[in-house]
């Protein structure tokens, strides 16, 4: 299995960005999915989860600007980023776990990859002001 992300690239701050993660092979149940990012210097950061029944979890400081979603052949991934700030410049991940994890928080979710998990390979996103 590969996740797959795209759709990074620069923006201007207050801008807006849709980033994509594909599955190239079969997962069995997307019991919980997520995305994260990591800035150089910096921790990896989760900023958005979705379990398997749409439910979704973002941090407080990301609420309102980010919104995770899938398709209906549930073999793609969305973030959606509005009013984009520079702080928002990361390496963008996503993350997939095949196998019972619940809740879907992003602590769980970071913790589960390791064991049942997929993580793609990433998407550069950078914000100027």
């Amino acid at each position: 299995v590969q996740l797959v992300e795209s759709g990074g690239g620069s923006v201007q701050s207050g801008g807006s960005l849709r980033l994509s993660c594909t599955t190239r092979g079969y997962i069995h149940m997307r019991y919980c999915m997520g995305w994260f990012r990591q800035s150089p210097g910096k921790e990896r950061e989760g900023v958005a989860t979705l379990d398997l029944d749409g439910n979704t979890r973002y941090p407080e400081s990301l609420k309102g600007r980010f919104t995770i979603s899938q398709d209906n052949a549930k073999t793609t991934l969305y973030l959606e980023m509005v009013n984009i700030k520079p702080e928002d410049t990361a390496m963008y991940y996503c993350a997939v776990v095949d196998g019972p994890l619940s809740p879907c928080t992003i602590t769980n979710l970071a913790g589960g990859i390791a064991d049942f998990g997929y993580w793609g390979q990433g998407t550069q996103v950078t914000v100027s002001s």
